[in-house]
Formats: structure tokens, C-alpha cells, sequence
């Protein structure tokens, strides 16, 4: 962040109608996800309808999705999908699922008449102005092919859940454990040993074994030592995006009573809850990369905001490994 440049800039800015308590997910999972065999958390799709695609082809394929089953897309299911039919498609088919608002989909929801958080995105101060003030022209571009009634849709999204799986108990979150747009799940927070032990105790009051998140863009499984025995942060990065250099897949997380398929699942462990083990991958969503890139620069050509912060990532994956992503070390 440049020197005079406030917290409380839009698209640095958290609003407190984004926050909530750990505590907040005590209450019991509703009806529909509660008790399952299988769980896939969608985070970070961006409009990217071949990862829908890729999404649907992997559930078909997954014998365990035909038993007791549910998809949770928690948030930021909307950004590079500025063209209103685009929007619309990508919302229609992403409501047929259960879904959680992200910043995203909540600044579209509520920018209007809230405060103007831009993007809603909370950055860091890591990341640099230029890509904030870019955030929040593409999110004002997206924003404008809205309707009032999509608007409506997104505004009535709960903004967390819990589920459980096999009798694991799931957090299903957009950012962290006490906001909407957190960064406490992070990779690079959770690289800090302090930062480690204050997320136990997110863990310890909200009566979990696990945080499912998205929202910082980067997959980071982590293992954590608690009194119970362990918790554990399952972020899968992006599902629209690739995650890792020189691989074009997104991620999706599935949590299941049985292991993934072999040639999907590109990381994964065992999170072993007080009922018994279950299964925690990141299942790549594989899609046709150029056929991808000629989407995304039909609407983001070269010297867009959009373009500008993302088409490298796009091309070639971020400077990043699956080695970093999963952390069995508490």
C-alpha cells in the first residue's frame, strides 16, 4: 500500500456489515447439509463457465455424488462475466446449487445504497494500489449489466454455513472466521506461527474441525494443532483460475467419507475428526485454456483492468506450487 493511502479506501475498506463471530457457526448444519457423503465447496469461479463445465463433467464421474451430496459455491462466483447474458447464465446455473454471497456478489447486491467499499475485496497491504483501483473498475463494469431481480437473488445469499460430513464439522466460509472478506486464511498469514494459534481458537469457538474458505485466490490446506487433536484451513484458492505455475486448472474442494479419483485430485490429506477420518482433496476443474483466453479477451482485451491483473495468471498460473499449498506442519 503507497504511503497516505487509508484502510478505509474502497477496496481496502472491510464494512461491519461483513462481519460475524466464530461463535456464529455453532448452530447445527440445516437439513441439506447435514449428515453427507460428499461435499464439494466451490470458491472463486469468476464467471468462468468451462470450470462450470468441468465442475459438472467431475460430479458426474464421482460415484460418491450420487449418495447423500451437496456443492456449496461460497462466493465470488461473478467477475470477469461483465456482459449481461454471460451474467445471467452463470447466475442461473450456480443458484441451482446451494449458494454463500462473496464480496463480490454482496457489493452487487448492496454497493449502491452501502458504503463504498468498491470491490468489497478488503486487500492487504501487500497488494499493491494499482491493482485495487482495478478491482473496483471491474467491479463497477460488472455492476452495471445487473438487474434489479439478479441483485435481489445475490442479496438474499447467507454469507456463511456449516455442514458435515461424515460427521466432520465444516465452517463454510468466503473469507475467514470473522469476515465476509477476511484475509486471515490466507497462505501468507498462515505462514505466521501467532497467527496459527489465534486461528485454533477460531476453530475451538466455532466447534469445528475445519474451515472450507476461498477469497485470497491461493489454495493453502493447513494443518493446525489444537486441544482437540487438529483443525485444519481448507482454502482451494480459485476455481476459475489456475492456482499453480504451468498448470491452467481451477480447484474445487471436495470433503467425502471416500477418497477422490486419482487423476483429478491434485493434493489432498486426511483431517481426522473426533467421528472418524474423512477425505480433503482439491479436484482440478480442467477446461480448454485457449478456448478460455479467447473468452476472457473477447470482453478484457489486452490493456483492461481485468487483463491487466489477470491475464498473466490466466496464461501461466501463478508463481506458485502445490509443495506450498498443502502444510502438514501445525
Amino acid at each position: 500500500m503507497s504511503p497516505g493511502t487509508p484502510d478505509s479506501a474502497p477496496g481496502r475498506s472491510c464494512p461491519l456489515h461483513y462481519r460475524y463471530r466464530p461463535q456464529d457457526f455453532r448452530s447445527p448444519p440445516r437439513a441439506d447439509l447435514a449428515e453427507l457423503e460428499v461435499l464439494y465447496v466451490v470458491g472463486g469461479l469468476y464467471g468462468n463457465e468451462l470450470a462450470l463445465d468441468a465442475l459438472e463433467r467431475l460430479l458426474e464421474r464421482d460415484a460418491a455424488f450420487r449418495g447423500r451430496a451437496a456443492v456449496v459455491f461460497n462466493g465470488d462466483f461473478h467477475w470477469f462475466d461483465a456482459e449481461p447474458r454471460w451474467f445471467e447464465r452463470v447466475q442461473r446455473r450456480v443458484l441451482a446449487h446451494t449458494a454463500l454471497r462473496g464480496n463480490v456478489e454482496t457489493e452487487l447486491a448492496d454497493g449502491a445504497t452501502g458504503p463504498d467499499a468498491g470491490c468489497g475485496c478488503a486487500y492487504p497491504a501487500w497488494v499493491g494500489d494499482e491493482v485495487v483501483v482495478r478491482s473496483n473498475r471491474i467491479h463497477a463494469r460488472l455492476a452495471a449489466v445487473t438487474t434489479p431481480v439478479q441483485r435481489a437473488q445475490l442479496a438474499a445469499l447467507p454469507m456463511h454455513a456449516r455442514a458435515s460430513v461424515g460427521g466432520c464439522q465444516l465452517a463454510l466460509v468466503h473469507g475467514d472466521a470473522t469476515s465476509l472478506a477476511g484475509w486471515g486464511f490466507a497462505q501468507e498469514h498462515l505462514r505466521d506461527a501467532a497467527h496459527r494459534d489465534t486461528v485454533c481458537g477460531w476453530l475451538a469457538a466455532a466447534g469445528v474441525d475445519a474451515f472450507a474458505s476461498t477469497h485470497t485466490c491461493l489454495p493453502v490446506f493447513q494443518r493446525l494443532a489444537t486441544a482437540g487433536g487438529e483443525g485444519w484451513v481448507l482454502n482451494n484458492g480459485a476455481a476459475g483460475m489456475p492456482n499453480f505455475r504451468g498448470d491452467g486448472a481451477g480447484l474445487a474442494l471436495r470433503i467425502a467419507t471416500r477418497p477422490a479419483e486419482a487423476g483429478a485430485r491434485r493434493f489432498g490429506t486426511v483431517v481426522h475428526a473426533a467421528s472418524g477420518p474423512v477425505f480433503a482433496d482439491a479436484m482440478a476443474l480442467e477446461v480448454d485454456g485457449a478456448a478460455w483466453q479467447r473468452r476472457f479477451a473477447a470482453t478484457w482485451p489486452a490493456g483492461s483492468d481485468a487483463e491487466q491483473s489477470y491475464g498473466r495468471r490466466i496464461a501461466a498460473g501463478p508463481d506458485y506450487t502445490v509443495a506450498e499449498a498443502l502444510r502438514h506442519g501445525a
